[in-house]
């Protein structure tokens, strides 16, 4: 499926210069939403996670349905100041800003293989930053899957030897 038919670019937001690629477009088709759902699904089977981690707000668009289609559990990474129990934290950057992220200590199992999805993959800072959770917790990183990447950003280079599944590139 051309997957990058169903993302609006929308130029010069949220500031000038920047291209915004916007899955809500791809979101409200039921046929390519799942179609991308189904297509990170077999790249998650295949890096044999246990769980599925995303960050908010927009990893938990890609994350819970792929969790759900594999029959795994879900770990949110929120916010800081979002999480109702005992978290840990990290501060990072991102393209156009900084923000924190968050997690439960006993939302990921020492040994437990964690696939990290998100809508987007740009300079590499929110999904470094979720890597670096997850580690703490001793989860083991099998992978990262994306609807986007934006290569000429090499956010990929940041992940190191993590596999790195994309729908879509920029």
């Amino acid at each position: 499926m051309d997957f990058k038919s169903y993302i609006r670019v929308i130029p010069d937001f949220p500031q000038p210069g920047i291209r915004f690629k916007d899955i809500t477009t791809l979101l409200k088709d039921g046929a390519a939403y799942k179609a991308a759902i189904d297509e990170l699904a077999q790249f998650a089977r295949e890096m044999q996670a246990d769980v599925i981690a995303g960050p908010e707000a927009r990893g938990f668009v890609v994350g819970a349905p792929l969790a759900y289609t594999l029959g795994l559990g879900f770990v949110p990474i929120r916010k800081s100041g979002k999480l109702p129990y005992e978290s840990i934290k990290a501060d990072y950057s991102l393209e156009y800003g900084k923000d924190a992220l968050a997690v439960h200590v006993d939302a990921i199992q020492p040994g437990q293989r964690v696939l990290i999805a998100d809508d987007l993959l740009a300079t590499g800072g929110t999904i470094t930053t979720t890597i670096n959770l997850v580690e703490q917790l001793g989860g083991k990183v099998v992978g990262a899957a994306f609807f986007i990447e934006l290569t000429y950003l090499d956010g990929r280079q940041k992940l190191g030897d993590i596999p790195v599944k994309s729908l879509v590139q920029y």
